[in-house]
């Protein structure tokens, strides 16, 4: 991996030479890597995701070097640089008509894709459901046995190179059309109620104690959040904007499914 990245960031910096048969191969391969689940865009580090920067970079020479291609898919036809990816038997993933994922995404076994998209970078862990008209975003890094719900928009990032790709940890539950986009960090266990919107400026309020506590960009373990608003003063006056609120914990103790559906009882979320 090492010389991989090595290869990849001398010839970014030279912004030249990309058409070369021997960097070609290496862009070809760093995707392939992407694809088998050998390499992420982004990982845990002592507690803390980090951005595989030389990564983003080989996806986005991977658009350069690839040539605008037909793909047939027996009545359908694209137009794209990027293959489709294929072999779901193989892989043991369950996969219904329309869905699609491009090359160079990694989906585990025992996935479940309705139809939804998936974009290259994007890595999804074990036993994980992507429920219809959801789509997960270039390089977006979602855990194990998570439910996307229908209609989820989870954001995708190649530019600027430093910047966090959405992350979604292990048993988290996203209720319908919510949106995480921004690089947005939901931690193990949480639970989202539908329309939950979250961005990198989206406040967060955890609304559990007597004084509220704000926090962005992350959503703590196992915590149930509703949509809501806040007051904020413009020159024109007063006017509600959108935030998240957390209204709960997920139990820990008890089984994933039944905490789960206690903790949407018990608040009345919709999915």
């Amino acid at each position: 991996m090492n010389k991989l990245k090595l290869e990849i960031e001398k010839a970014w910096n030279e912004k030249k030479g990309w058409d070369n048969k021997n960097i070609k191969n290496i862009v070809i391969k760093v995707i392939d890597h992407l694809e088998k689940g050998l390499l992420r865009v982004s990982y845990l580090l002592n507690k803390k995701w980090v951005v595989n920067e030389w990564v983003k970079k080989a996806i986005l020479m991977f658009f350069y070097v690839k040539k605008m291609n037909k793909i047939e898919l027996g009545p359908f036809e694209y137009y794209d640089k990027i293959p489709i990816k294929n072999k779901f038997k193989e892989k043991g993933i369950r996969v219904v008509p329309h869905a699609i994922a491009r090359y160079g995404s990694y989906i585990s076994p025992g996935v479940i894709l309705m139809p939804s998209y998936v974009n290259i970078g994007a890595y999804i862990g074990e036993k994980t459901m992507v429920d219809t008209w959801a789509t997960v975003g270039s390089c977006a890094q979602i855990g194990k046995r998570v439910h996307i719900s229908g209609g989820v928009g989870i954001g995708g990032v190649l530019e600027p190179l430093q910047a966090n790709p959405v992350v979604i940890e292990d048993d988290v539950f996203i209720g319908s059309r919510c949106i995480l986009v921004e690089g947005v960090i939901i931690e193990k266990g949480a639970v989202l109620g539908a329309n939950v919107v979250l961005t990198s400026s989206t406040k967060i309020f955890d609304v559990t104690k007597d004084k509220p506590i704000e926090m962005n960009k992350f959503v703590p373990k196992y915590s149930v959040v509703i949509p809501g608003s806040y007051p904020k003063k413009f020159p024109s006056g007063t006017y509600y904007v959108p935030c998240a609120m957390i209204i709960g914990k997920r139990k820990e103790s008890t089984d994933k499914k039944t905490s789960l559906n206690e903790a949407l009882r018990t608040h009345n979320l919709g999915i």
